[in-house]
């Protein structure tokens, strides 16, 4: 007796069907083929006392499941509930209805349902396959809000059997319990005038921001700020982060805000770009697509692993190999980043005297790559405030500031089809630009002795503050505040 049950995996974050199919028949035994890891073999156990558990008879002929297609790694746990559905439906023809759902679950000794990584991607798949979708609960979450998939969560192997023969109906889906995420509001920031202007440039253009100053001058809560400034993410957008979380086991009950990631200096290189053994999973790089990623302590974090983030800032997207996979994650996040300018945190203060002498410096310099900070594009010193500067008015609310961000993006992607950070070289050249302005930028080059890099850089900031001033063509004015906000000079 064959049957096959629908399960699916995901392929970085794209989600493909995986067929699960169960054969019965001949003598006693029970194997898992179809390049299944350690985990996915031992489901054999775990159906087995889950079968007992729930007081369903297992075959006592031989049973073989095959995961298709054999050639794509299967791992974890979540194959359990498909394989003891597809060996149910084989044994017992009463329940060969049981084969029309996509399923994902693992399996407790005692028939329960335990939450596994991919509800989202297996709820797709089931769209896709016009079929219903059986999900533990909490993996059932990832798809709250989506009333197009069609997601019954189940709580044990024989509430699943019930829900699949359609003689009960499965759990709600909510999404209940996650906490909301803390956005601090750009008011909150006091003084810094040129930090918050630099902080709206980047902002409204994706661009890539270095922050350069003391401690306690607020450059971690400027970078906290920048996803309260951003608009919501469109659903296309949202969906792309879903999955990209989705395929490191996460769940964003927040589907519209921007994400933030912050991933500390200690990272490795996995947990920062991807990767792990088997099937890779994304890295924080990859969970902050279409958000921000906040690299606090720029100094601290090995030159090997900044290096490391050079491609994706310029591709948007991060290709992780490992042995029999190769998978592309998005990566197109905005990168800011924060240190201080020496290892004492104090050089050229207003206040504090710096004490570590030319030959520290010259060895903290040394770790931020030339190719690195070339790619960020406005670089600034924030200084230390002034009491009276602590102690003065709020500045303008986020809300404010989010309204003209989001007109000048709209202006962006109707006149140029995308943001400005992704301006090629040829989109640059002809845009309009005044004849001062074009003498101000040989000026800035003649005198910073930019790259190449460096002076698409000005040229893609500069269209940035145009469209926030609701302009077409580039003006000189546009161009010398563009040069200011690339003067961190680290």
């Amino acid at each position: 007796m064959n049957a096959t049950v629908t399960s699916s995996a995901l392929v970085g974050v794209e989600p493909r069907p995986v067929k699960v199919e169960a054969h019965i028949g001949g003598a006693k035994g029970f194997v898992v083929v179809g390049l299944p890891d350690a985990a996915v073999r031992e489901a054999k156990e775990r159906v087995r006392a889950a079968f007992a558990s729930s007081s369903i008879a297992f075959p006592r002929q031989r049973v073989v499941v095959n995961l298709s297609p054999a050639d794509l790694p299967k791992v974890g746990s979540a194959y359990d509930l498909p394989i003891a559905l597809g060996v149910l439906a084989a044994a017992h023809p009463k329940y060969r209805g049981i084969t029309d759902v996509v399923a994902l679950g693992e399996l407790g000794l005692d028939g329960s349902i335990k939450a596994v990584r991919g509800g989202l991607g297996a709820a797709l798949v089931a769209k896709e396959l016009d079929k219903r979708c059986l999900l533990p609960l909490a993996s059932a979450a990832e798809t709250a809000g989506r009333g197009d998939l069609g997601v019954e969560a189940v709580r044990s192997l024989s509430h699943a059997v019930a829900v699949a023969l359609g003689d009960q109906p499965g759990d709600p889906v909510d999404p209940a319990g996650q906490s909301e995420v803390y956005v601090p509001d750009i008011a909150e920031v006091r003084g810094q005038p040129l930090a918050r202007r630099a902080l709206e440039i980047a902002a409204a253009g994706g661009h890539h921001l270095l922050l350069v100053g003391p401690p306690g001058a607020g450059k971690t809560m400027l970078a906290r700020a920048l996803p309260g400034l951003l608009p919501p993410l469109e659903d296309d957008e949202a969906h792309q982060v879903a999955l990209a979380w989705a395929a490191a086991g996460l769940y964003r009950p927040e589907a519209t805000l921007p994400p933030f990631r912050s991933p500390h200096h200690s990272a490795s290189l996995a947990a920062l770009i991807g990767g792990g053994s088997g099937v890779p999973v994304p890295g924080e790089a990859v969970l902050a697509h279409r958000g921000v990623l906040f690299l606090d302590e720029l100094g601290e974090f090995p030159p090997q692993l900044l290096d490391a983030l050079r491609a994706p800032l310029e591709d948007g997207s991060v290709v992780v190999a490992r042995k029999g996979a190769t998978v592309e994650f998005p990566c197109r996040a905005q990168v800011v980043a924060a240190t201080n300018p020496c290892p004492c945190g104090f050089q050229g203060d207003r206040q504090d005297g710096c004490d570590c002498g030319s030959v520290a410096i010259a060895r903290y310099r040394r770790r931020f790559s030339g190719p690195l900070l070339d790619r960020l594009d406005v670089q600034i010193r924030v200084p230390r405030l002034r009491m009276s500067e602590l102690t003065g008015p709020p500045g303008e609310a986020s809300v404010l500031v989010r309204q003209r961000i989001t007109i000048a993006r709209q202006r962006q992607r109707t006149l140029r089809g995308r943001l400005n950070r992704d301006l090629r070289r040829g989109d640059l050249d002809v845009l309009a630009w005044t004849p001062a302005a074009d003498r101000a930028l040989l000026e800035a080059a003649e005198r910073n002795l930019l790259t190449g890099r460096g002076w698409d850089r000005i040229r893609k900031i500069a269209r940035t503050i145009a469209d926030l001033a609701d302009v077409d063509v580039v003006d000189r004015a546009h161009i010398e505040e563009a040069v200011k906000l690339r003067d961190a000079k680290l």
